[in-house]
Formats: structure tokens, C-alpha cells, sequence
């Protein structure tokens, strides 16, 4: 119980530091939680460390900065997820923390909207 109130409280600390982004809110999800901005995932919270959602071209940025993925650890094995260590600067700095979060909020927008697009069929010849 002591590492649930904990990460929650770290999940609080993250909304906090956040102010500067509009309609964020915290939901609770598999032992951690969900960062939400206008109702899309956009970050998460697991282990008290904050990931950031990432696309491809994101991910680089990431990468760049020897930031890992989330790995998930399941029955199956691990999974990479597409979300990546925040930087250490956006708890230092309120202007970081709304830049990431509004470039991983992007990319969550670009995913939702990928996965609304209407799929092409091919016909079989």
C-alpha cells in the first residue's frame, strides 16, 4: 500500500509541475497512471518516472538523449511501449514540462487520428 500512496503522490507532483498545460488529468491504470490532455494519453506514470508518448520522429529526440522506451513486462515477455523517459529538465523548468508535453500530446493527436483514418482495402486479384 505504501508504494501505491507513493507513486500517487509522485502522479500528484507530475500534475503539479504541469500547470502550465491545459486540462491534463491522471488516471489510475495497471499499478500506475495515464496522463490525459483533452481526453487523449499522452504520458504515464510507472514506477514513480514519468514517460513521455513518442512517434517515430520523436522517438530520435529520445534516443538522442539516451532517454529509454517503457518497458512492459508480461507473461509473454517485455514490450517496448511507445512512450519514453522524460528529461530530467522538465522538473526544473515549467516551460520544459509544457514543451515535452505538448510534443508528446502531438503525438498522441497524430495517433488518434491515424487510427480514425479510414483503412484503404486492396482488392484481392
Amino acid at each position: 500500500m505504501a508504494d501505491r500512496h507513493r507513486q500517487s503522490a509522485f502522479a500528484d507532483f507530475v500534475l503539479e509541475q504541469m500547470a502550465d498545460v491545459p486540462d491534463v488529468a491522471k488516471r489510475s491504470m495497471f499499478g500506475g497512471f495515464g496522463i490525459y490532455r483533452s481526453g487523449l494519453m499522452f504520458a504515464l506514470i510507472a514506477n514513480e518516472q514519468l514517460y513521455f508518448k513518442a512517434d517515430e520522429m520523436l522517438a530520435q529526440e529520445f534516443t538522442a538523449m539516451d532517454l529509454p522506451p517503457f518497458v512492459y513486462t508480461g507473461k509473454n515477455g517485455s514490450t517496448a511501449l511507445k512512450y519514453h523517459l522524460a528529461p530530467e529538465a522538465v522538473f526544473e523548468e515549467a516551460e520544459q514540462m509544457a514543451r515535452w508535453s505538448d510534443k508528446a500530446y502531438q503525438c498522441a493527436v497524430r495517433a488518434a487520428a491515424e487510427k480514425a483514418a479510414p483503412k484503404i482495402r486492396r482488392s484481392k486479384r
